[in-house]
């Protein structure tokens, strides 16, 4: 009798040990995670980690009671301390006190749960480097985060944060913050004392200012605030030396701030309430790359634009300018400029679909492009006389090679980029009939690509490897279709395909929630689908000029978020031309007010 109650309590609890360990975490797992010191238990329905991870380098292995001989592999005293723990995407709802039985942590993941706090146990990993908390359900900041003095990367995003504390300073070692997405109203001035942070992300909050300690930020690169209710930026910030990259997107600024940070190399402010662009505020911005100032109210450009010496992008799309000042062509740098949605008169619209070069050259007061037969690639065309333009690579970002009639582009040209995050590739006005495969290379940082004006017939599904594309220009091309893989573009923000051969609005462009602008103008588009036109919630601009659209149905009338629509140069009868005169606002209510009850 006795033999069989110390059998079945012995069993009893080993069966319990058994079955928790086999459900949750198999043997193997813990096995391997003793001996590379990782374990990963994402995406495994766990709604609480399991005890003997807590305790996988405290409690000797059952190995260790099972074998009677070890081979080189399996010397469990020989065991890795625990220091990397992935728990994402499962189903947590608290974390143990018991996590300060991992001291060895370097990286913790545990985005994507259901935690609304946090153990005091947390503040004792003192090796923790990386420690991952987006989406979860934390209302109050841990504090005992905060005590973690060897953190590097520290990421909040979709929370449910209202406040910072000040404790927060104390983080002097972090270079990554992500606090977007939450409920912040203010910033403690402490965030100032993070001096290694490079960058700090605060979009979709609440902010109305910004703190004047931010200027204490000298490391940082990166500072996105997009998408708040700020009505200014301090002046202060001047002081960030090397910040190259500021998102101020989605608020409410009607100013240019003054910013003469000597590095500041991209600024975004799109969809504000800017109206006027002052001289004093663009002359402090000495080092400005790309300007984005994309829908904002913006009527007129003075001369002083051209003490941006250094632009290469300039973004004006769905503003209210209705001329503009020769003085533009005189910027030596620039290569994208961006004018859709603007009220433009005494230029032709014909000249705006020819690109950026096309319309300085008019700015210039030059009608006819000037032959260059020189700069023609023959087939003896050396590699030294490529002409890759190295500083653009290393300082811009930008690899170009355009204007050379080449029906391939030399490998010479790929090799100057290799190794360089460019972001920017300009192929235009070629004779290119495929996707240059060496783009590829590229797949990392590229993000604008122009291969516009060359004899494209279709477009390789390669190019949805190029997941970081926010601009593609195909624009005077030969093509009729676009392939179903470019959904993958989640990033891409514009597309421009005018003067190509497109019989209907293609398909896939149903399927990419992000754009902005799409431009179809100048092909053979009978029509749009209004319902699934819909589902593009970020589309401003559309282009369907000079198409064959016999009818406008009116439901097009609920697509609000347009604040241009091009209908010109089509053969239907109705909106009449006064009508569409009127501009986007007035034809999208007319269209509204004809929809069928």
């Amino acid at each position: 009798m006795s033999r069989f109650k110390r059998g079945g309590k012995a069993d009893s609890l080993a069966g319990f040990k058994s079955e928790k360990t086999e459900t949750s975490v198999p043997f193997g797992l813990l096995k391997a995670a003793r001996k590379s010191g990782q374990l990963n238990l994402s995406g495994r329905g766990l709604t609480e980690v399991p005890q003997n991870v807590y305790r996988l380098n405290v409690d000797t292995p059952e190995e260790a009671h099972q074998d009677v001989s070890f081979g080189a592999s399996d010397r469990w005293w020989e065991q890795t301390d625990l220091t990397k723990l992935l728990l994402s995407s499962n189903q947590l709802t608290v974390l143990s006190d018991d996590i300060r039985l991992l001291p060895g942590l370097t990286t913790l993941d545990l985005h994507d749960n259901q935690l609304s706090s946090l153990p005091s146990g947390l503040g004792e990993l003192e090796q923790l480097q990386q420690l991952r908390l987006s989406h979860n359900k934390l209302s109050l900041f841990p504090v005992e985060v905060c005590s973690l003095k060897n953190l590097r990367s520290l990421t909040l995003q979709k929370n449910l944060l209202e406040t910072l504390p000040e404790e927060l300073g104390q983080l002097d070692n972090l270079t990554e913050l992500d606090l977007s997405n939450n409920l912040l109203k203010s910033l403690p001035s402490s965030l100032g004392r993070l001096v290694s942070l490079q960058k700090l992300d605060l979009s979709q909050n609440l902010l109305t200012s910004l703190p004047d300690s931010l200027a204490q930020l000298a490391s940082l690169k990166l500072l996105d605030c997009n998408n708040n209710q700020l009505v200014g930026v301090p002046t202060s910030l001047s002081e960030m030396l090397n910040l190259e990259q500021l998102f101020l997107r989605h608020n409410k600024l009607r100013l240019l701030p003054q910013l003469p940070a000597t590095k500041l190399k991209e600024l975004y402010l799109g969809n504000n309430q800017i109206e006027e662009l002052e001289a004093e505020q663009l002359a402090s911005l000495a080092a400005i790359s790309l300007l984005e100032l994309r829908d904002n109210k913006i009527k007129t450009l003075p001369d002083e634009i051209t003490l941006l010496s250094t632009l290469t992008r300039l973004d004006l799309t769905n503003n209210d300018i209705s001329t503009l000042p020769a003085s533009l062509s005189l910027l030596p740098n620039l290569k994208m400029l961006l004018l859709e949605g603007n009220p433009l008169r005494g230029i032709r619209r014909d000249l705006l679909t020819k690109g950026t070069n096309e319309l300085l050259k008019y700015l210039r007061g030059r009608i006819k492009e000037p032959e260059k037969v020189d700069e023609v690639p023959t087939a003896m065309t050396l590699p030294s006389q490529a002409r890759v333009n190295l500083h653009n690579i290393k300082t811009l970002r930008t690899l170009e090679y355009s204007e050379k009639q080449a029906d391939n582009i030399p490998d010479e040209v790929f090799d100057a980029a290799a190794g360089e995050a460019v972001t920017t590739v300009n192929l235009s006005k070629n004779q290119l009939t495929a996707l240059p495969s060496r783009l590829m290379e590229l797949q990392s940082s590229l993000s604008e690509l122009n291969l516009g004006f060359n004899r494209l017939t279709c477009c390789s599904p390669e190019i949805c490897n190029l997941q970081q594309l926010t601009h593609l220009d195909l624009r005077n091309n030969q093509l009729s279709d676009l392939p179903s893989e470019l959904m993958n573009l989640t990033r891409l923000r514009s597309i421009i395909l005018n003067y190509n051969r497109f019989k209907s609005f293609p398909d896939v462009l149903y399927q990419i929630v992000s754009l902005e602008t799409v431009l179809l103008g100048n092909n053979q588009v009978g029509g749009v689908d209004p319902r699934r036109l819909m589902q593009l919630v970020n589309l401003s601009t559309l282009d369907l000029s000079n198409n064959d659209v016999l009818n406008i149905p009116p439901e097009l009338g609920l697509c609000t978020n347009l604040r241009c629509l091009t209908l010109d140069g089509n053969p239907f009868r109705n909106p009449r031309a006064a009508i569409i005169a009127k501009g986007t606002d007035a034809l999208l209510e007319y269209l509204r007010d004809r929809i069928p009850t």
